[in-house]
Order: C-alpha cells, then structure tokens, then sequence
C-alpha cells in the first residue's frame, strides 16, 4: 500500500456537489493499493501514520503524533499513486489493484485508524472527488508499505 500524507488545517471532499468528509486540522492520507497487498499492510501502514511524530511540539519540532495530537483524518482511496508513466505520455495503472481488492483494504486501513480512537471522515471509492486541501506548513510524506 503507499499513502501521501498531508499534514492540513482543513480539508474536505465533495461529489456530486455534496461535501461528503470533511476535517479540521489534521492529516489528508491518499491511499492506493497495489497486487499482492493485504491486511498486515493495512495493519503496518495505519500504525505508521498514526505514530509518525509530524506535528510540532511547543518548541516547533516534530515530536507529536497524530495520536498526541488527537489528529482528525481524511482518508481518499486514490489508485492514481500507482500510476506508470516511464513510456508514453499517457500514464498506465496496472500496479493498481483491482476495486474488488482495493475497497475492503481501504475499508480495513480506515478502521484499524478509528480502532486507534483517532476520528476519520472518508470520501467515496470510485467516485471522481473534488479534494480541497489546506496543506499546513507544507508537510507532504510519502509511505510504501514494507
């Protein structure tokens, strides 16, 4: 699995016109899974962003995490991480998982995060989602499951 995390001050998702998640301060996590993922990527990853200390202390270091922090998250399935675009000018996204595969895995990574008591808010699989973010500081990582 490979997350993007953006550490916000807000974000939101909208589809067809409707607002369908939105948080305050916290952290947007894009999230694409690829072949061979299951559930102990779900397990690592979630474990991983909600330890993974990018939020600043009292002194302005990275030292909290998301569970210091009582981050909220903004969890949107995203196969476009996977994308292949080393020919051509048109990318490929065959490393992406199928949907079948992909939606009970998201579905199971956003549950392992609220088993955590931290509050998530989701957008909708395989909908074309307007994501509006505010990223806050700019804080961008990138994660690839082991």
């Amino acid at each position: 699995m490979r997350a993007v995390l953006q550490r916000v001050s807000e974000a939101s998702v909208t589809v067809e016109g409707k607002i369908v998640g939105a948080i305050q301060a916290g952290l947007v996590i894009l999230v694409g899974v690829t072949h061979g993922d299951d559930e102990s990527d779900a397990h690592w990853l979630a474990q991983k962003i909600a330890t993974l200390r990018i939020f600043e202390d009292d002194a302005g270091k990275f030292n909290r995490s998301a569970l210091d922090v009582n981050a909220a998250m903004l969890v949107v399935s995203q196969f476009t991480l996977y994308a292949n675009s080393s020919r051509g000018r048109r990318p490929d996204f065959i490393d992406a998982a199928r949907p079948e595969i992909a939606e009970p895995l998201i579905e199971r990574f956003t549950a392992l995060l609220r088993e955590q008591g931290l509050s998530v808010e989701t957008g909708k699989f395989q909908a074309h989602m307007l994501v509006r973010i505010a990223n806050d500081g700019p804080v961008t990582i990138i994660l690839d499951s082991p």
